[in-house]
């Protein structure tokens, strides 16, 4: 009997349990009972043994499934049929045949049956949430398949956007499960390769610094798997089932500001967005008369660096030009100096608030057109 243990078993386009999860279970079968299983398919091809043999056992396993009997005796091994539904799934085969391999064979049969069970049904629920995310369902669908699959309608939820470095997805997706395996009421699934969505229940009284350190403890989960690379952005928490899907949304618009206006936090928050959020939702058109009116025809990326690394300290420092000057070691005359000749440049003084918020603003338009690859008047913003 060739040995084979494949990862991914997939029927009519629906995912079932994994070999690999068949083989952990007889593993553990083989443990305590001291007995070897192996499971088939239908057509005979062996997907988990805890055995070798040069015997072939496809003939014997085809003609068993398409015999009425639940179980057969035969060579001596016993086979046991496992069903899902009321339809045909795999072949059990038990090495032995005494009273006791008997016993120990119906048994494991029945433990992969209810394995099935559990596997289908999150599947079920991973389906459900994947087209809620994705708003596949008309309203009247999300609650009568919500009712259906024991999902609670009114519970406060907020959605995780997790990015992970590229082809560790399915490691990381796993490793999340993991995390919230005793978490009845969340949901971890992916609906696209470069991402894994957490839907999260929220306690009453559960703000949303404790949502940062959820997506803290996210991270450092993902990190003692070796999964380094990271980012999590989550939305505001909704209280209906229905608008989990806007709860979502927020969540990647926040990874995409995040990546813009705020590249060094991993954890970006939706409602903690400020005006990248607002800048991130105008047209094109808008943004490039903006700059034109503010920089007349100059963008920050031809101001040299000195007067650059000026600017950037001084609105670090709050417009403080005694801090602003200690903190670059220069003469106060000598930044009031620089903060002169930018007003003529520009006609913007940075020391007046109004003047300093809209150059501000036109700093992170500039940086929003220029995450979009814009190109203004033959060059890049």
């Amino acid at each position: 009997m060739p040995f084979r243990r494949d990862l991914v078993d997939e029927k009519d386009g629906v995912e079932m349990i994994s070999n690999q999860v068949l083989q952990s279970s007889i593993d553990s079968l083989k443990g305590i009972a001291r007995l070897d299983i192996a499971i088939a398919d239908i057509d005979g091809k062996v997907l988990a043994t805890t055995f070798l043999e040069d015997k072939d056992l496809s003939d014997m396993v085809v003609s068993f499934a398409a015999s009425q009997a639940d179980s057969q005796a035969a060579g001596g091994y016993q086979f046991f049929k496992i069903f899902d539904d009321n339809q045909l799934e795999y072949i059990l085969i038990a090495r032995g045949a005494s009273e006791d391999v008997y016993m120990v064979g119906k048994l494991a049969a029945f433990q992969v049956e209810n394995l099935l069970t559990a596997y289908k049904e999150r599947f079920d629920r991973d389906n459900f949430i994947k087209n809620l995310l994705l708003d596949n369902l008309l309203l009247i669908d999300i609650y009568n398949r919500a009712k259906k699959l024991q999902i609670e309608e009114q519970a406060r939820r907020v959605c995780f956007v997790i990015e992970t470095e590229a082809g560790r997805e399915m490691s990381a997706l796993e490793t999340v499960r993991n995390i919230y395996a005793n978490r009845g009421h969340d949901f971890v699934t992916a609906v696209d390769g470069r991402t894994i969505i957490l839907v999260r229940e929220v306690r009453e009284g559960e703000s949303f610094d404790e949502l940062d350190h959820a997506a803290r403890e996210v991270i450092e989960g993902l990190r003692a798997a070796e999964i380094l690379e990271v980012n999590i952005a989550y939305g505001t928490i909704v209280k209906d089932i229905k608008d989990v899907s806007r709860s979502y949304k927020e969540a990647m618009m926040a990874r995409e500001v995040g990546k813009i206006f705020y590249p060094g936090q991993t954890i970006v928050a939706y409602n903690k967005l400020g005006i990248g959020r607002l800048i991130y939702q105008l047209p094109s058109s808008l943004c490039k008369m903006f700059i034109s009116e503010i920089f007349e025809g100059k963008t920050p990326e031809q101001f040299d660096e000195e007067t650059l690394q000026t600017i950037n300290k001084f609105f670090e420092n709050s417009l403080n030009v005694s801090e602003t000057s200690r903190q670059l070691y220069i003469h106060r005359n000598t930044l009031v100096y620089r903060l002169d000749k930018l007003q003529k440049t520009t006609g913007l003084d940075l020391r007046v608030f109004e003047d300093a918020i809209t150059f501000k603003i036109a700093l992170m338009v500039v940086k929003y057109m220029n995450s979009k690859e814009e190109v203004f008047d033959g060059r890049k913003f």
